[in-house]
């Protein structure tokens, strides 16, 4: 029942407006023991919630998905103590919810619970009192935790601490957190979030335009808007109505982003984790290289028929609003073996890049609105329709094309996993390799050289639209021939980000840092080096998986001048926090967070995630910050910058920062 009631709360909450900048844990707990007469206690457990959070009765809900409620588990035995009757809990009414379409009871600001207990043997008694939750508001709901208290009865006072944490956790947990000096002085640079969504946005309305011309939406456009022309009572009706149907498609496709907000609200590196997870990102592989075969003609994938016959019938039988909500539905279905690789193609870059779940909400709008608008422009202006061309082997080509494509992008994914678990499957030059097949395999295609199932009969010679395709996949194909050398010419720059970094190579680079820069990957070794050479930090937060961080090595630091003020000048110490190496069984531990709960520290990824989350108050990458080995800041910290002299005036400024505080 945790389980589902868990997954109905990731799939069905709205998304959150907020952006979590530090650990949520809007509740407070307080255990004590309080004698009522001889033997007998009352164990008193009092949950502090902030504004707006819920926590939820002991008893669950008469539903099959509810919320999760909150259950405590005590060490009782015949030898110890034993528990008289049930834990007490307010009494609170319940009320109808909506959401979950059941009678709730839950807890608001204070919650007092009360276990009472007879003691059966006083000496040297611990009392163990496990506490498992969820709590929820308005918007979103955070992860189940579960929290143990130890207390013991010393004349008739408890004493309450943390049965999670050793001393050495808290050692370790004290030693994340450094002293950041000049905060006040060196605000963080924003980052201009505003630009990175309307790419997003427009790159999901290419999407929908491409999809557009796929065998599966493209023949929809002239039925469906004769359709609703020719039904309608007067035009005025049939243009309301096939604005409205283009309204639900735009909608429909929004609504599918909806649960990653709430992923994104619960924990700021969970995005993250996600895009890097290895498993994920193997079976977004394996998607991919399926889609690409489907696209192919190999075979055909489409969702049950059932469903879309089932959307069908309640378009014709319900009729008016919702009847028109319903046909949107049914072509989001029946397009589904056309766009689904389209739309995983968002979903796994939104996953990977700095704006989470928002980017993805831009990226399906710019989708769904690219989808839309041709059903609203053609039902006002009906005319166009003469001028559409007919559908034909051309819809082939198109889907075949993205087969390609998709097949190329499959291997970004298997890609993410080989460099986070630093497999060594698929390095620099293999990457490329495989990419330089798929486009020159695209332009054979177009040039009708070699033909797929679908195909029509081969015609004497190849259209003009194929030959400009097929002539731009040949000249693609030998702009990435350079990138198998070990020359100079290798800085793919315009696909930066895309292969693996120039470091993870099959040659000898001398180094496994960026450019064949020397840099440090744990924080305390940077540090000692800075001391020791008396130059300023520079810390690069970035990721295995992190495409502007390639972009930023390859594009803006291989410029010779920022070379060599981040070669010459700095201690440069790059953190990856996406890294799933684990740590050695004696650095692993349990992260008390700031306002309680616990964090398993066990990957490299995990501590410097954690690290750049605690000191910094930021979760993207890349992520810089200039500091001495004093820990002074030196210039504001600063995230994604392509523009060269930026950056570069950024470096100087943190040098003369540096070089005026030794005057």
């Amino acid at each position: 029942m945790k389980k589902l009631t868990l997954l109905f709360v990731l799939m069905s909450l709205c998304c959150a407006t907020i952006t979590a900048q530090e650990f949520l844990d809007p509740v407070e707990w307080d255990v004590k023991v309080e004698q009522e007469s001889g033997d007998l206690y009352n164990i008193i457990i009092t949950a502090q919630l902030e504004d707006k959070w819920h926590l939820y009765s002991q008893v669950e809900a008469d539903v099959e998905l509810g919320p999760i409620p909150t259950e405590f588990t005590y060490n009782a035995s015949p030898e110890t103590f034993q528990l008289v009757g049930k834990t007490k809990e307010p009494d609170v009414k319940p009320f109808w919810d909506p959401v979950f379409e059941a009678e709730i009871v839950f807890f608001e600001k204070k919650a007092v619970f009360i276990q009472a207990i007879k003691v059966i043997n006083p000496d040297k008694l611990k009392i163990n009192v496990e506490v498992y939750y969820s709590v929820c508001d308005d918007e979103k709901c955070l992860p189940p935790e579960t929290k143990t208290f130890e207390l013991g009865l010393d004349d008739g006072k408890a004493t309450v601490t943390s049965a999670e944490l050793t001393e050495a956790d808290l050692e370790k947990t004290a030693a994340l957190s450094v002293d950041i000096k000049g905060k006040e002085t060196f605000e963080p640079v924003e980052e201009d979030s505003e630009k990175g969504f309307l790419t997003i946005f427009l790159l999901g309305f290419v999407g929908g335009l491409i999809a557009l011309l796929t065998p599966c939406v493209f023949p929809m456009i002239p039925l469906t808007v004769s359709f609703f022309t020719k039904s309608a009572k007067n035009r005025q009706n049939g243009l309301a109505n096939a604005i409205l149907y283009g309204l639900f498609i735009f909608i429909i496709y929004v609504l599918l982003s909806l649960p990653f907000h709430l992923l994104d609200s619960v924990d700021p590196e969970i995005l993250n984790n996600i895009s890097t997870n290895v498993t994920l990102n193997i079976i977004f592989f394996i998607i991919f290289i399926v889609f690409a075969f489907s696209f192919f003609g190999f075979y055909e994938i489409t969702l049950p028929s059932s469903w879309s016959s089932k959307m069908d019938n309640k378009a014709t039988s319900v009729g008016g609003f919702i009847g028109i909500f319903f046909m949107a539905l049914t072509l989001a279905i029946v397009s589904f073996s056309c766009t689904g690789p389209i739309l995983g193609s968002l979903l796994g870059g939104s996953l990977s890049s700095d704006g989470g779940a928002m980017q993805l909400t831009m990226g399906m709008g710019g989708f769904g609105l690219a989808l839309a608008l041709p059903f609203a422009l053609f039902a006002m202006f009906p005319n166009w329709l003469n001028n559409l061309p007919k559908s034909g082997g051309w819809l082939n080509t198109v889907k075949v094309v993205l087969g390609f494509i998709e097949l190329g992008l499959a291997f970004k994914f298997l890609s993410n996993a080989d460099l986070v678990e630093h497999w060594g499957l698929l390095k620099r030059e293999i990457f490329i390799a495989i990419w330089i097949l798929c486009a020159l395999g695209m332009a054979l295609y177009l040039f009708g050289v070699i033909r797929f199932p679908h195909d029509g009969p081969k015609k004497k010679r190849p259209g003009l639209g194929n030959i400009f395709v097929g002539t731009l996949s040949f000249a693609f194909m030998l702009y990435l021939i350079p990138g198998l050398t070990n020359s100079s010419y290798a800085n793919l720059k315009l696909l930066s980000g895309f292969p693996p970094p120039l470091f993870y190579s099959l040659y000898d680079k001398g180094t496994e840092a960026p450019l064949g820069l020397e840099a440090y990957k744990d924080f305390e070794t940077g540090v000692a080096a800075a001391k020791a050479s008396g130059k300023p930090i520079m810390i690069d937060f970035t990721g295995w998986a992190c495409v502007n961080c390639r972009k930023m090595e390859e594009q803006v630091w291989s410029r010779e001048d920022i070379f060599d003020v981040i070669n010459k000048e700095y201690v440069l110490i790059s953190l990856y926090v996406d890294d799933r190496k684990e740590l050695e069984e004696e650095e692993k531990f349990s992260y008390l967070k700031p306002k309680g709960g616990v964090k398993k520290i066990k990957t490299i990824g995990d501590k410097w995630a954690t690290f750049q989350t605690v000191n910094f108050k930021n979760n993207s990458q890349p992520y810089y910050v200039l500091m001495d080995s004093d820990f002074n800041l030196l210039n504001k910290p600063t995230a994604y910058t392509p523009n060269a002299d930026e950056y570069l005036y950024w470096l100087k400024e943190g040098l003369r920062h540096f070089n005026e505080a030794k005057k």
